[in-house]
């Protein structure tokens, strides 16, 4: 491993990368770079930073989150430094096609996860710590924080966590550098407040002069000796530092130099060694249980009494007790909610691959994104309205290729009592707007079961809608139920007008149907149980035959099932030059507390509600 002189050798080049691709790029932040450089070079090139660099996803890699993604020509400089990375590449920094984008992504190779959001990364470091312990695996977890991060909840959120479960195998290096975006940051220089913090969250610290190279080997050699704590070394540092005239100054941040500023600075900076490489020290030979991971095809039948109601959220629980010994990388996170999930099924068989996240859906999202980086298949869960909160963590998993499964119960103004606080009436419009995710919204028991196991078998983020109330069965035990398509419960060549419906609505519609059947009127009903990808085909071979459809959700009008519907048989019917009225039926009043049925009354989406719509468009014809 380098010694003192390599390492000064090392930082040096590093602090020379993180100045020319920025002052090239004409972008970028070389500041925030240059305070954890030292950091950075002690911690790669030392031996306590452990990982192969020929092959990154060996499962006993040590792993690196810059949490402060926006430093992100550091991350990119280390590898210059351990030359994977060339001089040339440096320079192609946030220009397009380049994989030195101007936060990292999943484009550069060694690149754990996409950050740039603050406060995100101290929770993935969670969830690969967590894995490294469910594996049995001595891997460390290592995070890059900025001291501006630390004012984010979700931050607070992780390190609650990590001293939960006692994540010795977690490591945070704080870059206090004084100085944000505008000015200097809520505690400055003063890093007994994060000292107090960090230890009244059950974190062992370790403070630090960031830029005195004996203080930081010694830092991470004690880090890497804790024997039940998570440790948080807080490293004071000067944002710009190695070069006068923006060392600890504001108004640099995000700023590069420029071509004349950047001479200057390579003057003070004196001569660098481009020579060098810095070793990065081998993982220990390690291996996951075979034994632990074994698959198994021996899973149960589905066995639902065709006279009992049951709710799709207890339905979604018993598929992932069936289930799990089929998919043996799955594991299930939970805020807290496990007994209205009904997750805690899952719980009381697979303790080991349970982890419970409390009342923290930002930290329950990261921590997941954290297991679906390192293999794992998780389904986490809660009350679909609590998701809204962690919306950016979600946002951001999909720039991870992220392989989560959400599972959102109590949706929807049918939750009845509990008010409007707790109902989900967003939550189809805003999984539906994240790249490549699919939404599905069972209606019965079976569906549930056959799209939970659709959605574990499926790679990508994917969201299912459950439900409060219980509903009655549906569909056969041998039904399928493929991610994006749909099922025609009531159809005749006589049909007037298609209803559409999945969720509640679906019951909803099918006793509209009954209704009208009583008066010699037929409608087709479709439960459109993917809601994303849609079933293209069937809506248009519906919107030929029947003079109108109509969708019914129990959901906002705004990005819901009726806007989906209508977005795409709009262009569908553009193309041929025909023309169908798509009549939305939504929640569209300020809901209150109730009983399921006053309130699916009251928002017009009910039985009754489709009826006297069905009747109004016929009299119009």
């Amino acid at each position: 491993m380098a010694n003192q002189e390599q390492l000064q050798k090392l930082v040096k080049l590093i602090r020379y990368y993180s100045l020319v691709s920025t002052t090239a790029a004409g972008s970028g932040h070389p500041t925030s770079s240059l305070s954890a450089a030292d950091l950075m070079a002690v911690l790669m090139f030392s031996g306590f930073f452990r990982t192969d660099l020929d092959n990154h996803e060996y499962v006993n890699n040590d792993r690196l989150i810059f949490s402060k993604g926006h430093a992100s020509p550091l991350f990119y400089s280390i590898y210059a430094a351990a030359g994977k990375v060339s001089e040339e590449e440096m320079l192609t920094l946030r220009k397009f096609g380049s994989r030195l984008e101007g936060h990292p992504t999943m484009a550069f190779p060694y690149t754990e996860v996409p950050t740039g959001s603050l406060g995100q990364g101290l929770s993935v470091g969670v969830g690969m710590a967590l894995n490294a312990k469910l594996d049995k695996l001595p891997y460390r977890t290592w995070v890059l924080l900025g001291d501006s991060e630390m004012a984010e909840g979700s931050v607070w959120e992780a390190m609650a966590s990590a001293e939960h479960y006692k994540l010795n195998n977690l490591v945070g290096i704080m870059d206090v550098n004084r100085l944000g975006q505008r000015g200097e940051t809520m505690y400055g220089h003063h890093t007994e407040v994060y000292e107090q913090k960090a230890r009244a969250f059950g974190w062992e610290t370790i403070v630090i002069d960031g830029h005195n190279i004996d203080e930081i080997i010694l830092a991470y050699t004690k880090a890497q000796q804790s024997p039940d704590k998570p440790v948080m070394i807080i490293a004071k540092t000067l944002k710009g530092k190695g070069v006068s005239f923006i060392e600890d100054k504001d108004a640099w941040h995000g700023k590069p130099l420029s071509a004349a500023e950047l001479d200057q600075a390579l003057k003070e900076l004196g001569e660098v060694d481009k020579k060098i490489v810095g070793v990065v020290a081998k993982p220990e030979v390690a291996e996951i249980s075979n034994i632990k991971y074994q698959i198994s095809n021996q899973i149960q039948n589905l066995n639902y009494p065709t006279d009992k109601a049951v709710a799709t959220r207890k339905a979604y629980g018993n598929a992932l007790v069936r289930l799990a010994p089929k998919f043996n990388n799955v594991v299930v996170l939970d805020a807290e909610v496990s007994n209205s999930t009904y997750a805690e099924l899952f719980k009381a068989k697979y303790p080991d691959r349970f982890f419970e996240m409390f009342i923290a859906e930002q930290n329950m999202v990261g921590t997941a994104l954290g297991f679906s980086r390192r293999g794992k298949v998780p389904f986490i869960s809660t009350f679909a309205c609590f998701f809204t909160r962690a919306f950016d963590q979600i946002r951001m998993s999909q720039y991870a290729n992220a392989n989560i499964k959400f599972v959102g119960s109590h949706a929807g103004v049918s939750i009845g009592e509990d008010g409007a606080s707790q109902m989900a009436l967003e939550d189809l419009g805003m999984f539906r707007s994240i790249f490549n995710s699919v939404v599905l919204y069972p209606s019965d028991a079976i569906s549930t079961e056959r799209l939970v196991e659709a959605a574990a078998e499926h790679v990508g983020n994917v969201y299912i809608r459950t439900t409060r109330k219980e509903s009655s069965i549906l569909y056969g035990v041998d039904e399928t139920f493929p991610i994006g398509g749909s099922k025609t419960l009531k159809s005749s060549d006589k049909d007037v007008v298609t209803v559409v419906g999945a969720g509640v609505t679906l019951h909803e519609a099918l006793k509209a149907y009954n209704e009208l059947q009583k008066e010699g009127m037929n409608i087709r009903v479709i439960d459109l149980y993917s809601i994303k990808p849609l079933d293209v085909a069937t809506l248009e071979k519906a919107a030929r035959e029947t003079k109108a459809i109509i969708t019914v959700e129990d959901h906002y009008a705004e990005g819901g099932i009726g806007e989906a519907v209508a977005s795409v048989l709009g262009e569908s019917l553009k193309v041929k030059g025909e023309s169908l009225p798509v009549i939305r039926l939504a929640v569209r009043k300020m809901p209150k507390s109730g009983k399921p049925e006053e309130l699916l009354a009251y928002e017009e989406i009910d039985a009754g509600a489709i009826v006297r719509k069905v009747k109004d468009l016929i009299v119009r014809e």
